[in-house]
């Protein structure tokens, strides 16, 4: 202990106490044995409620899951053949559709072809007819052109003997000339 100036005694003991040491009780080698049959019955009790509650129930918990996620594999194959055979079915019904509208389109096809062809025949002797009938109009018209030409060239080369020489020109001399000059 340590003393001040005054002659007092400094410190933590309380005055009249016995000076003892004591230890801590789990420590202490007296409890020792009570200490290991103690954690001999708890660690048994314990083992007992974990092996007979805790672990089954732990074990149906585990089993149900594996169930569950088994059944969820085995639908999610069976979901995965039935699409892989609706779109067999479809590509099939597809290629059936796509056969199907070429064949209509192709008789489609033919069916206007055959009409255009028709229609193109029908236009080509109408045109035809029209280009007979306007060959024999022309051929008419020259003829009745060419009926005329005596005629008009009697009057034009009277008209014109009248308007060099001031007096009218005979007729019979003109016609005659006109005639001379077609033959020779």
């Amino acid at each position: 202990m340590a003393h001040d100036a005054e002659g007092l005694h400094t410190g933590t003991m309380v005055p009249g106490a016995p000076a003892h040491e004591q230890s801590f009780p789990p420590f202490d080698p007296n409890n020792f044995a009570a200490e290991l049959i103690w954690l001999a019955i708890t660690f048994g009790a314990i083992y007992f409620l974990m092996s007979r509650i805790a672990l089954p129930r732990v074990t149906k918990i585990l089993a149900a899951r594996k169930d569950k996620i088994d059944s969820d594999l085995a639908a999610a194959a069976k979901a995965q053949e039935d699409a892989v055979a609706a779109a067999a079915a479809h590509e099939k019904t597809l290629a059936e559709a796509k056969d199907k509208a070429q064949a209509m389109g192709q008789a489609a096809h033919a069916e206007v072809q055959a009409k255009n062809d028709a229609r193109r025949a029908t236009l080509e002797s109408e045109l035809n007819a029209k280009l007979a009938a306007a060959e024999e109009q022309i051929a008419a018209t020259k003829t009745a052109a060419m009926a005329n030409v005596d005629s008009i060239a009697t009057d034009a080369a009277q008209a014109i003997l009248q308007h060099l020489t001031g007096k009218p020109a005979d007729p019979a001399a003109v016609a005659a000339a006109i005639a001379a000059s077609k033959n020779g």
